[in-house]
């Protein structure tokens, strides 16, 4: 099975050797099947009791990418990875990557809008990622892979079009910008052995030369909103 990863840093290689003993892979841990649309497992460790949150679904590329840059942010209360856009339920990491079931690898994340709003978690998104390659993010290639912004509100939807719209008139790229805007229809969490995979993995290949950059560009350019 390919997943398209350049061969030598691919994240394929992190399920037989991370995965939990005694987790099948495909079905984490207390979850059941048919979550409700947008519901994250569990409250997330640190969120006041009757804090306003919001929740936001991104897909750009490898999910370890968005889930570390995203953890790094102020007003991000927790970032799940996961699989959206697609029609399999309760899909499994290695059917994703064989393009089989028509996901793609989002993170969903838990954010206090008091603290940071929707548009800036845009902002950080389309800094992070290429908005212009069809199903590809460098050597990652793949329906997967492709750029989405999954909506759960007409104004996220309307913040989503808004940004695109914007960036597209700055000309910021050579090539026609390819995120779809869509409404999150269900979100699947992954195996429980990506949660924090870049924090727990740093000496992995693929975290090395994909990950670790894009954290430090958004540390750079998002000093100001950094939590640590």
């Amino acid at each position: 099975m390919t997943d398209g990863k350049a061969p030598f840093i691919g994240e394929q290689g992190a399920s037989a050797a991370d995965a939990p003993q005694g987790t099948p892979q495909g079905t984490p841990q207390g979850t059941p099947q048919g979550t409700p649309q947008g519901t994250p497992q569990g409250t997330p460790q640190g969120t006041p009791q009757g804090a306003r949150t919001e929740l936001a679904t991104l897909a750009g590329g490898c999910f370890w990418c968005l889930e570390a840059v995203y953890l790094q942010l102020r007003g991000v209360q927790h970032a799940q990875s996961g699989y959206a856009g697609g029609r399999r339920p309760n899909p499994t990491y290695e059917q994703v990557c064989a393009g089989v079931t028509g996901h793609a690898e989002v993170v969903q994340l838990t954010f206090d809008p008091a603290v940071i709003s929707y548009g800036e978690l845009l902002d950080v998104f389309f800094t992070i990622h290429d908005p212009t390659t069809l199903n590809r993010q460098g050597n990652d290639v793949g329906t997967q892979y492709r750029s989405a912004i999954y909506f759960h509100s007409a104004e996220q939807e309307r913040a989503a079009r808004e940004t695109i719209a914007r960036l597209a008139n700055e000309a910021l790229w050579a090539d026609a910008m390819v995120t779809e805007v869509v409404p999150l229809e269900q979100f699947w969490p992954a195996e429980a052995y990506h949660d924090n995979y870049y924090e727990r993995n740093p000496g992995n290949g693929y975290c090395a030369v994909v990950v670790a950059p894009k954290v430090a560009k958004a540390r750079k350019k998002f000093f100001d909103k950094l939590a640590r």
